[in-house]
């Protein structure tokens, strides 16, 4: 489904603007700034967010040290199976920290304001679930879901208990990814046709092996509690520290790094998900015991007429990289780490000819009747064709922006950019490409029930 926004709307509504302008290797380029800008205000204690870490592994810590960087946000309190994170935790914000490995005991403080879910996937629901019963906002990780069936409690919760939920793909609080929006939606690049994504890497750390420390045991490791619903096996500290490798506690490329993709295109498309989808891949080089694959490829129907295309890669042979472009009629846009590109390339409105095999007497009774019906629009020769680059300013966050935009609806309670809702329905298409592989067959799903057919 699409939204109407034109430019002055998307101005209000995302701050944005374009700040200034000049060449660069003939393209022009636009420095994106914000727009009314406020400087940060000094908050009350009784005004401030409280807010709680639940799972301090790298991307937990990581959106703990982001969030504290939001003016009037405060941390009370870390959980996490592993003592060394929460002696970790202390040693960043503090001795007066309180840390457990058991969450419960920090949804049960009246202190907490909302939490952070940085747990692995297959503890997303539960916690997120028990979050908001506790009567806590909460930011969650991406992928939302773990499998398909609990994104509708996830959701009906949220509803029941009036709770602030935010997934965490940042690019839906990117300034590029609204400029992208603003552009596809006003017709920059006319009709869309096809969407190419993809996200490579090239290295152990970014195929997962996360380092395991020295000192992981039974004894500084919850190992019970981390296994939760996953089976029942011995210690494995190399299943606790790179639990992504596994499919009983992650999802794979497909809730690693589709889900992103998939949040990305939806965001600046407008729309609720694919119709159809088909994947492909195998575990090609990484095959250190995970049963996680490491070249995915997916295909997938959206409505009305267009596809989309992605592409992961973690034995690409060259620099890691990730990007976007989306096809269109009139052009294409194309999203990276340092911009968005704009390439207008606009059609040709009369039908063309081919008439080098006639005779020349017919070829230039063809042509002088052709020219007559279809007078050259451009009297110089060919429409004009243009490229324009929009980069963020020096130091650009859209991580800040996310974790902004989710304290600032703690403190107001209007809805934030990415919510269960939004959150199912990319997870809930990334998820496709696992089923397609695990069943060997085209899996349909419904983008506006959200639901599998």
């Amino acid at each position: 489904m699409k939204r109407s926004l034109n430019r002055r709307d998307f101005i209000k509504a995302s701050g944005i603007i374009t700040a200034g302008s000049f060449f660069l290797d003939g393209t022009r380029t636009h420095v994106l700034a914000r727009a009314g800008s406020e400087p940060p205000r000094a908050y009350a204690a009784n005004d401030q967010v409280q807010i709680a870490l639940i799972g301090a592994g790298g991307q937990g810590m990581g959106d703990t040290r982001t969030a504290l960087q939001v003016p009037g946000v405060k941390l009370i309190a870390v959980a996490d199976c592993y003592d060394g994170r929460l002696e970790h935790s202390k040693e960043q914000w503090g001795d007066a920290l309180f840390t457990t490995r058991d969450y419960r005991e920090i949804l049960a403080r009246r202190d907490v304001d909302a939490v952070i879910i940085g747990t692995p996937d297959h503890w997303h629901k539960r916690a997120a679930v028990d979050a908001m019963n506790a009567g806590k906002d909460v930011y969650l990780e991406k992928p939302m879901i773990h499998s398909h069936d609990e994104g509708p409690e996830i959701i009906e919760t949220a509803r029941r208990t009036q709770r602030i939920v935010e997934v965490g793909s940042q690019r839906v609080s990117s300034m590029l990814y609204q400029k992208a929006q603003e552009m596809v939606q006003s017709g920059s690049i006319g009709q869309i046709t096809a969407v190419n994504a993809w996200w490579d890497r090239n290295s152990s750390i970014g195929a997962w092996s996360y380092t395991v420390p020295p000192d992981a045991s039974t004894e500084t490791i919850d190992w019970d509690r981390f296994l939760g619903t996953a089976p029942k096996i011995p210690f494995n500290p190399e299943h606790f520290f790179q639990w992504r490798k596994w499919k009983a506690y992650g999802t794979g490329v497909a809730g690693d790094l589709f889900v992103h993709l998939f949040s990305g295109t939806h965001f600046v498309t407008g729309s609720h998900g694919p119709t159809r989808a088909m994947a492909t891949g195998g575990l090609r080089f990484w095959k250190d015991g995970r049963d996680a694959l490491d070249v995915v490829l997916g295909l997938f129907d959206y409505p009305p007429a267009w596809n989309l295309n992605l592409r992961v890669n973690f034995v690409c042979g060259g620099p890691e990289s990730e990007g976007f472009v989306f096809s269109g009629s009139e052009g294409s846009l194309q999203i990276g780490w340092d911009g968005i590109t704009l390439t207008r390339v606009p059609r040709e409105k009369e039908p063309g000819y081919t008439v080098g095999t006639f005779a020349n007497a017919t070829r230039e009774k063809f042509l002088e009747a052709y020219r007559k019906k279809y007078p050259p629009v451009h009297s110089t020769g060919p429409a004009p064709r243009g490229q324009e680059k929009f980069v963020p300013p020096p130091g650009y966050s859209d991580s800040y922006d996310h974790l902004k935009n989710f304290v600032e609806a703690v403190r107001s309670r209007k809805p934030v950019v990415e919510d269960a809702t939004f959150g199912y329905r990319a997870a809930g298409a990334a998820l496709l490409a696992n089923l397609s592989i695990e069943r060997e067959a085209i899996m349909r799903w419904d983008p506006e029930e959200m639901k599998l057919l």
